[in-house]
């Protein structure tokens, strides 16, 4: 019996991992697929007349099986994946793709769309113009309409063609390359057995790396590009050839010319997505991504990006001469390479705020700072946790928790899953196993999961995490709030269904909780003696939250700058990756170059994940939470008012209306960049 084509046990529906092997894939979503679409055609054929009801809400409903068996596959496939499945995932892509684009290629079922469509615009679906209509209707409606044309619903029938093999080939080529970082990540280890060639690391680094090494059945550390073992090396070792080492294989990651090199899928990608934006009538392919998002077009963002490198630069350059100067004074006669930023950067910090890792890992024990965040919510939005052992989990480093509402009443699933393995991919990540409806009467909570890389217990030592892997937890737990507190109707906006840069607003404002000392010393307990941190060592550590912010800001609008560059081409291009990228990021560059390095051939964001034309995202949603935020400092950053607004207004609205007006509905104005430069004192004044 294949549990993917059961329902899933009551009383939560959770995915049975405990049942699901790899070898239940492929039947499953075969059998799904070919479900789902003669349900299609159920819908798309029917006598009756078009309605809301009888199509719209039909293909809100339809494939719901299909979308659980393949977020289960995907899921897995990041976090806990292996050869078998990987090549499952490859052969099931392009299925995924085919059915989706014979959907919305389908013209009897586009002409049924569009003709509720044209009734609500002219009025005359009382549907839909009804005073009792939600705006959720319309947004549901106008999105699949929207969809069906930006997917080829109205191309004659050779481009409709060519629409859809773009759309297949692309699915697949975007998962080869997220596999091939992972397998360049796994490939590569530092294996140390002197106890001189540890100079500099903390004991916590060669407690984890040790521990590695015992898990490779190996002598003395071992040091991996995974970021919890890779970014404390980086920071630490005082032996430079070998920070170089590290470096030089992390930026070399899938462009080496062997079996995993992305160079050439780069260029598959882009021009695949350049034909498909060409094919619907536009430039390129920001011009086709853009009209769904807040920025709306390529000019706004290139103006948005260029205004923050205009108020970063002058600061990056100062803070990149401190570092120069401070390696100088401290006896290092080498220029100032890449690898060795984040090795005299983090002695500057200690020296300027007398404060490092090592002092403050004790303080953040990874099971009480799960604690405090679960209280943090609780504060916020009258929601509390109960660990689980009755749900199913995929690896036994996985945690379930069910999580009630301000009645006791279910609210949603919540899985955590913290630690680095071979399985998975680096990085951090929220994502679901069951979206938010109110349409499944019987299960019509979420599923949500988030999935970090943080630094593993040791024989001796629970989880102890940096101030940095506090944030990046947050962060994280902002997006599950997002899907947890979802409560719409529809499935399609649920959650984070919303505009890719409105969606890290929930994320990034969690963040501040981190730099306010009501919050923080809360939080900052002794892992062996439970004392609270010293009131000193909070301050340093708000102190230091704005150190090197314009170097911080330069990087992040490197990645943007090189994004926009990638999907702004207007020509097929053929030429040099590493040439390319160079001068994409030529303006925000700091360092000497580094031949053949390229972080484009590991850049999952945007060549494997959803963030094409849309890293910049982050920095657009940096603006929106400092703005938010400022309403939390002004009436208290526990005030359950503000917080209950934000509910209201942005966590639990999904993307049932347009992402500003939501943000109006809690700010009451616009937001403006002025309050970010100042958060990050970078307080210079710029006007978009």
């Amino acid at each position: 019996m294949n549990p993917l084509l059961q329902k899933f046990p009551k009383p939560y529906a959770a995915a049975p991992f405990d049942q699901i092997k790899p070898e239940h894939f492929i039947p499953a979503i075969d059998q799904l697929i070919t479900e789902a679409d003669k349900d299609i055609e159920i819908i798309a054929n029917q006598k009756e007349n078009p309605s809301f009801e009888n199509t719209i809400v039909a293909l809100e409903t339809n494939g719901e099986r299909l979308g659980r068996a393949v977020e289960v596959l995907f899921n897995l496939n990041h976090a806990e994946t292996s050869e078998e499945l990987q090549k499952i995932a490859q052969d099931i892509s392009p299925k995924l793709s085919a059915f989706s684009s014979k959907m919305l290629m389908n013209e009897a079922l586009f002409e049924r769309v569009k003709a509720i469509y044209e009734q609500h615009q002219s009025g005359t679906n009382e549907q839909l113009v009804a005073p009792t209509t939600t705006i959720e209707k319309n947004t549901v409606l106008s999105n699949y309409y929207d969809n069906f044309i930006r997917n080829g619903a109205e191309l004659d029938g050779d481009k409709k063609q060519r629409f859809a093999d773009i759309k297949s080939e692309l699915a697949t080529l975007t998962l080869k390359f997220g596999d091939n970082v992972l397998a360049e990540t796994n490939a590569f280890h530092l294996h140390l057995s002197k106890e001189s060639d540890l100079d500099g690391l903390p004991d916590f680094v060669r407690e984890a790396a040790a521990f590695e090494a015992q898990q490779r059945e190996l002598e003395g550390w071992v040091f991996t590009l995974h970021y919890p073992s890779f970014v404390p090396f980086m920071k630490y070792s005082e032996k430079r050839k070998f920070r170089e080492k590290m470096f030089m294989a992390y930026s070399f990651r899938a462009n080496q010319n062997n079996e995993q090199d992305n160079k050439d899928l780069i260029r598959k990608i882009v021009n695949l997505r350049l034909e498909l934006a060409q094919i619907m009538g536009e430039k390129n392919y920001a011009t086709y991504v853009l009209k769904k998002r807040m920025a709306e077009r390529p000019e706004r963002v290139n103006s948005f990006i260029e205004s923050l490198h205009l108020a970063s630069r002058s600061f990056a350059e100062e803070e990149y001469k401190e570092v120069q100067d401070f390696a100088k004074e401290q006896g290092s006669e080498e220029s100032l390479e890449r690898w060795d930023w984040a090795y005299w950067s983090e002695r500057l910090r200690k020296v300027r705020y007398e404060i490092s890792d090592e002092e403050v890992k004790p303080y953040f024990d990874l099971t009480k700072v799960t604690t405090a965040i679960f209280k943090l919510a609780e504060s916020l939005y009258q929601i509390h946790f109960e660990k689980t052992d009755e749900i199913p989990v995929y690896h036994e480093d996985v945690k379930a928790y069910k999580v009630y509402d301000e009645n006791d009443d279910f609210l949603a699933l919540f899985y955590a899953d913290f630690f680095p393995r071979k399985g998975k991919q680096g990085g951090a990540w929220m994502t679901e196993f069951k979206g938010q409806d109110n349409l499944d009467t019987e299960n019509p909570r979420p599923h949500v999961s988030i999935v970090c890389n943080f630094t593993k217990p040791t024989s001796d030592k629970p989880s102890l995490l940096t101030f940095d892997e506090v944030n990046t937890f947050l962060h994280e737990f902002g997006h599950a709030l997002h899907g947890m507190l979802s409560n719409v109707t529809y499935p399609s906006i649920s959650g984070t269904s919303v505009y890719r840069d409105f969606v890290e607003l929930p994320s990034q404002l969690m963040e501040n909780w981190l730099t306010e000392t009501e919050w923080l010393s809360q939080v900052a307990k002794h892992f062996e003696t439970g004392e609270k941190m010293p009131d000193e060592l909070v301050q340093k550590l708000i102190d230091a939250r704005n150190f090197q912010a314009g170097y911080a800001s330069e990087r992040q609008l490197s990645f943007g700058f090189n994004d926009m560059a990638w999907h702004s081409i207007e020509e097929p291009f053929e030429g040099d990756i590493i040439a390319f990228e160079r001068n994409a990021m030529s303006q925000t560059e700091l360092f000497p170059e580094i031949i053949g390095a390229c972080m484009s051939t590991a850049f999952s964001h945007i060549f494997a994940g959803g963030y094409a034309a849309g890293y910049y995202g982050y920095k657009w949603a940096e603006v929106l939470d400092a703005d938010a935020f400022a309403v939390f400092k002004e009436k208290g950053i526990f005030n359950t008012e503000v917080a209950d607004s934000f509910r209201r207004n942005i966590l639990e609205k999904g993307g049932s209306e347009v992402p500003m007006e939501l943000y109006i509905k809690f700010r009451g104005q616009e937001p403006g960049i002025e309050g970010l430069l100042e958060r990050s004192g970078l307080i210079k004044k710029i006007k978009l």
